[in-house]
């Protein structure tokens, strides 16, 4: 189930060289666009094979759309991965991240993961049950439910990350906020503002339940369980029985980031692109060594577009 699961995403001189060089991040690190897909290169362990056949049964709906365990599994990415901030990474604080503290730190009973109890109590079933990591599983099972969604693409995607049982710092994750505070907290995790406007497209399969109890389950997008770009549509056009989140109609309007969701609605694929990108990104935040200590699982995906 999702509900504002918008991420939280240098302090340019001292962190310009490792922003280049990802490896240089001593605690973790954010990774420059584009670079994932130059590293990584041994083999996919064959138990993520398996882990995708189950999930391709746990997320697809009988109507051959994805379903709320799709959408909760997407919204649960974010939180782990959300917590991480470069400045407190420039500090030497270790924490956030994608580390699975989501679900060993239960940081899902926080106020700001509400809802995520019950896909976390399934992930971590299913990590223990194929005995891999629980942060992969996070992100493995996000990339799985996007490529799911009828015409939603594959996002590169990659596993041997550290659990952690640290609970990540807190306030890192966004609420309902206005657009300065969302753009500078995605600029402290190394995203800019075309990445924010990507990124918020998820909500395309998205279903509100706090902003408006009154309305709990209402869709954010008229086609909410196929992937495309009805969601940034809907922000100036409205739907009947959608409901449309404070924050996003801010961010429509916005002269920094407004203009980028005008540009995704002419071209989906240009948001298909930017979206993957930044996604793989978002999905290895805090991961020392980057991409380049981890194995790509792409493969293992469903087909996706």
């Amino acid at each position: 189930m999702i509900r504002t699961f918008i991420v939280s995403f240098l302090l340019a001189v001292c962190l310009s060289e490792a922003i280049s060089n990802p490896s240089h991040f001593r605690h973790g690190h954010s990774v420059k666009r584009n670079d994932t897909k130059l590293l990584a290169t041994k083999k996919c362990p064959p138990v993520w094979h398996e882990i995708s056949s189950n999930l391709t049964k746990q997320f697809l709906g009988p109507d051959g759309d994805c379903n709320n365990d799709a959408r909760a599994a997407i919204r649960a990415a974010f939180h782990d991965a959300g917590t991480y901030s470069l400045k407190l990474a420039a500090a030497g604080r270790v924490g956030g991240g994608a580390d699975g503290s989501l679900i060993l730190a239960e940081e899902y009973n926080r106020t700001e993961s509400q809802g995520l109890s019950g896909i976390s109590t399934k992930l971590h079933t299913l990590a223990l049950q194929y005995k891999v990591g629980v942060a992969d599983t996070i992100q493995f099972a996000a990339a799985h439910a996007i490529a799911t969604c009828p015409r939603g693409p594959r996002v590169q995607t990659f596993v041997g990350r550290k659990d952690s049982r640290e609970p990540s710092p807190h306030g890192l994750l966004p609420g309902l906020d206005q657009p300065d505070k969302l753009i500078a907290l995605f600029k402290d995790k190394g995203f800019d503002e075309v990445d924010l406007a990507a990124l918020v497209g998820v909500h395309t399969v998205s279903k509100q339940f706090f902003e408006d109890p009154s309305k709990a389950g209402a869709p954010q997008d008229n086609s909410v369980g196929v992937w495309d770009v009805g969601f940034y549509v809907e922000q100036f056009t409205p739907m009947p029985k959608t409901h449309r989140l404070k924050c996003m109609l801010d961010l429509s309007v916005d002269p920094v980031v407004g203009p980028h969701f005008q540009v995704f609605i002419i071209n989906p694929g240009q948001w298909n692109t930017q979206f993957t990108d930044a996604m793989t990104r978002l999905s290895v935040l805090g991961v020392s060594g980057g991409t380049k200590s981890l194995i790509d699982c792409t493969d293992a995906l469903p087909k996706g577009v």
